[in-house]
């Protein structure tokens, strides 16, 4: 993973850099800066709309009495997306607006669902198979058990 990570910290950039001397040769200098200037505007409004949007559907979801793991999904990947819109290049800008764009974000969130629970459910106690290949279940525990009716409790003084 950090192998990963910096692999995507020095190849971002110089694709970024190379597309965007490729953009400014071909629509000139000033057309590409205006055009970074408008994604990042664009990627602000989108920020604001898509977290607003976001926040109201977590706090129907609690309200509704649901767990709001969608919504939780749902604006992480808006942050995310907003973070890559607000970084100056064109590819991150596409990824970004891939981000917060609803419908590829639904598609964003079911891949990252099955992924997410594929790998949750790999690492939950008693799902994988132990090393020599059989559960072992624990010893039953010798007890008493007691019937307490609260009705004849005596209350605190």
């Amino acid at each position: 993973m950090p192998l990963l990570l910096i692999l995507l910290f020095i190849i971002v950039p110089i694709a970024e850099l190379a597309v965007l001397i490729q953009v400014g040769q071909l629509i000139g200098v000033w057309w590409t800066i205006a055009l970074l200037i408008a994604d990042a505007l664009l990627g602000s409004y989108l920020l604001r709309t898509q977290t607003r949007s976001a926040w109201r559907r977590f706090n129907e979801a609690l309200e509704g009495g649901r767990i709001p793991h969608r919504e939780v999904i749902d604006g992480v990947l808006v942050i995310f997306g907003g973070v890559l819109l607000l970084t100056p290049g064109f590819i991150t800008d596409i990824f970004g607006l891939l981000f917060l764009f609803p419908p590829t974000r639904v598609l964003l969130r079911a891949l990252l669902v099955r992924r997410g629970a594929l790998k949750l459910m790999g690492s939950m106690p008693g799902t994988a198979t132990p090393p020599n290949g059989r559960f072992r279940h624990p010893d039953d525990v010798e007890g008493t058990a007691v019937d307490i009716d609260p009705d004849r409790l005596d209350p605190p003084r």
